[in-house]
């Protein structure tokens, strides 16, 4: 049996994919959080390791170990990845939103 599956070409920020009014914002914190998971596991820092290290609670740092990113701001995010001897340089490109936008990946309106 053989399905025919529509391809469909994705922005590269999947909550926009998805309809987020601040799905900019999200994919952010996003990348930040993924950064951060990089620098631990490529330390082999265990979440209270890292929590003794850089004075961060550890609860936080297990939050963004699940990816429970809701409470916190790029700042904060920020803030981790300096205190794990890190620099965060940004490129940001601003573009004004075509039609296409503001739809969802059904191509229902939001």
């Amino acid at each position: 049996m053989t399905t025919d599956l529509d391809l469909v070409h994705g922005s590269g920020n999947v909550y926009r994919d998805f309809g987020y009014p601040d799905a900019d914002a999200r994919q952010a914190r996003a990348l930040l959080a993924a950064q951060i998971l990089r620098i631990l596991d490529d330390r082999h820092l265990t979440v209270q390791e890292a929590a003794a290290q850089t004075g961060i609670d550890q609860a936080e740092l297990s939050r963004i170990r699940r990816a429970k990113l809701a409470g916190f701001t790029i700042d904060r995010l920020m803030t981790i990845i300096n205190r794990l001897d890190h620099n965060v340089d940004f490129d940001v490109t601003v573009r004004a939103r075509n039609e296409t936008e503001h739809e969802d990946m059904a191509g229902f309106r939001r």
